[in-house]
């Protein structure tokens, strides 16, 4: 571990008290430790063709479908992690990216279910990106609409890296043998209890913007500033709950007629805190709409966030 000698003071999590040797946090409220993210909300054109790739592809299962929508989730487990909205004619995402959602990633919970999904995609021929990033191990895929997709583990806490108040993330060859190997023979059957939402990643126009938004209205810590062009940032002391890059910048905003992201979540212990995350954003200039403990609020960059109570 090549910590620095001398690092600046550190960050004490919010609702504990174990040390989070790096990151930096904001001077006004700190978003509780305790938080977690709920389901995104995307606009897609097909259904059928959603459904299909999702379950098929993603191994998610079908909580609840309507006419025009469908809730998707982990199998054993009730908790929605993706909502989809059908737009018939909703255009797809072009190669070079939108403003707005750069990918979604769904956390898996060990690395022995990475290497059975490795494998699942293998056998099926579906081709995918692939990264060690030193604090996770990452699969990408876009889904038909263009959409990204992140299915990642987590290593271990204690085998993270930090340098000079940062964490050290990685962008290095995955290592596929070895994470089929963990897999044993059993079978890919599906994203399996214990699948959460991990974190989200947004093209931006400006890190600036994104920053005041992000770090002193929501109050998360920034975590990692020195990749050029990206800041990831998190509660309690995370790789990133939130990321934003402005490796797209010069691209059109996802409108309306776009296939997008329509909405995110953020879960957070309670009502009070809720308020609290509200007031840091105010403070920022954001408008909020809905009713105390209930929040929606739009970014710089015209995405939704939701700020609901567990």
């Amino acid at each position: 571990m090549r910590n620095s000698p001398k690092e600046p003071q550190s960050l004490r999590s919010v609702d504990t008290t174990i040390e989070i040797p790096y990151g930096v946090a904001t001077s006004g409220h700190r978003m509780s430790s305790a938080m977690r993210l709920g389901p995104v909300h995307l606009q897609i054109a097909s259904l059928a063709r959603s459904i299909d790739y999702y379950q098929r592809t993603l191994g998610l299962r079908v909580i609840e479908r309507g006419e025009h929508g469908a809730v998707l989730g982990a199998w054993d487990q009730p908790e929605p992690l993706v909502v989809l909205h059908e737009h018939p004619g909703a255009t797809p995402v072009p190669r070079r990216g939108r403003l707005g959602l750069y990918h979604f990633a769904i956390l898996l919970p060990d690395r022995p279910s990475l290497g059975r999904f490795v494998r699942h995609l293998a056998e099926n021929g579906i081709h995918a990106g692939m990264s060690d990033h030193a604090v996770s191990e990452a699969i990408y895929l876009y889904d038909p609409d263009g959409l990204g997709i992140e299915v990642y583990a987590d290593r271990p806490r204690e085998l993270w890296r930090s340098e000079n108040q940062q964490l050290v993330l990685a962008l290095d060859p995955l290592d596929v043998e070895g994470l089929v190997h963990e897999a044993g023979d059993d079978p890919w059957q599906g994203m399996p209890a214990g699948t959460t939402m991990g974190h989200i990643h947004f093209f931006v126009p400006d890190l600036a913007r994104a920053e005041a938004f992000h770090h002193r209205g929501l109050g998360l810590d920034k975590i990692a500033w020195s990749y050029p062009g990206a800041l990831f940032l998190s509660a309690g002391g995370y790789h990133h709950h939130v990321a934003v890059n402005t490796w797209a910048h010069q691209a059109a905003l996802a409108g309306p007629g776009d296939a997008r992201l329509l909405e995110w979540t953020i879960v957070l212990p309670g009502r009070d805190e809720v308020e609290a995350v509200a007031r840091g954003l105010a403070e920022v200039g954001a408008e909020l709409a809905g009713e105390p403990g209930a929040r929606t609020v739009l970014d710089p960059f015209g995405n939704r966030l939701r700020l609901a109570t567990s």
